[in-house]
């Protein structure tokens, strides 16, 4: 269990630097589309600020409604699945965690997901192929995953991540609309860097470089977040060989769900996107044989990860 915790803390360690490269990404935009619109003291700032605050406020309180609405996933009640409501309880209780609300995603493809802001708000949505397909043990392996998320406030890391990414995508895109539509002119007796060449053309490439850069980050957050799960979920249950094998079984499925969207690829425990046209740097979660063989070493001690 040593190497386990110690991945636990280090994956901790890099997601809290992500989300603070995050952050100074989120200021170079700003003061670059200021920069560039001759702007930096009014205007564009607080318009700026105030897009990404409303993001991250609303996927805060709403992320919850908003994954179960874009996934398709139906909250169920006890009596529709007596048996899935057992197993959950089961780890919620070992993990410490209120016991979530339990969803199910008609889908034939296998995979599960959890959301929700805290553990209090968290729900676990499983697809019905998932369910057929995997035993209690892979199971058990899949909802320790999950419950791993909510412990660890994925679900919230997640959330701040995606908003940045989009805000600052969003702010990009409107400073170049801006320009195309004014033809390129800017008020240069506003002050910044409307009369130096080299800070105009700095402005210009921090605005197309910075929606790539916050893409990699977010998709950096993931990869993290991921590993971190999967540790995590070893402690609560003190059997890595259930979710080894849950995840060997998703390894051997070539089948995605139907809601694969880019804006919740990151949720599942499998991505639905197509790993062979997606760069390594862009993928939402780490290789699926890595984190197989990261678990097959819990199992056997005396091998590193």
């Amino acid at each position: 269990m040593t190497d386990f915790r110690d991945l636990q803390a280090g994956n901790k360690r890099k997601t809290l630097l992500l989300l603070a490269l995050m952050g100074s990404l989120t200021a170079v935009a700003i003061y670059a589309a200021a920069v560039y619109t001759g702007q930096t003291s009014v205007g564009i700032v607080p318009i700026a600020i105030g897009i990404s605050v409303a993001g991250v406020w609303g996927s805060y309180y709403g992320s919850d409604k908003i994954v179960l609405t874009m996934t398709g996933a139906r909250v169920i009640d006890h009596d529709s699945a007596p048996q899935l409501f057992n197993l959950v309880q089961e780890i919620t209780i070992a993990a410490g965690l209120p016991m979530p609300k339990i969803a199910i995603v008609e889908d034939a493809a296998p995979n599960a997901f959890a959301t929700g802001r805290d553990p209090e708000h968290a729900v676990i949505a499983f697809t019905t192929g998932i369910l057929n397909v995997m035993d209690r043990d892979q199971l058990q392996g899949v909802t320790a995953h999950e419950l791993a998320h909510v412990a660890n406030r994925d679900t919230l890391v997640s959330a701040v991540a995606a908003t940045t990414a989009g805000a600052i995508a969003l702010l990009s895109d409107l400073v170049i609309r801006i320009t195309f539509w004014t033809g390129g002119n800017r008020r240069d007796d506003q002050g910044g860097g409307g009369g130096n060449p080299i800070v105009m053309v700095a402005a210009i490439l921090a605005l197309i470089l910075a929606p790539i850069a916050a893409l990699l980050l977010k998709a950096a957050v993931s990869r993290n977040r991921e590993a971190l799960a999967d540790a995590t979920a070893v402690s609560f249950t003190r059997n890595p060989t259930g979710l080894r094998r849950a995840l060997e079984e998703l390894a051997k499925d070539d089948t995605v769900v139907q809601q694969r969207s880019n804006a919740v690829a990151h949720i599942w425990i499998e991505s639905p996107l197509d790993d062979s046209t997606t760069s390594k740097l862009f993928a939402s979660h780490p290789p699926i044989e890595s984190r197989i063989a990261a678990l097959k070493s819990m199992e056997n001690p005396g091998s590193a990860i």
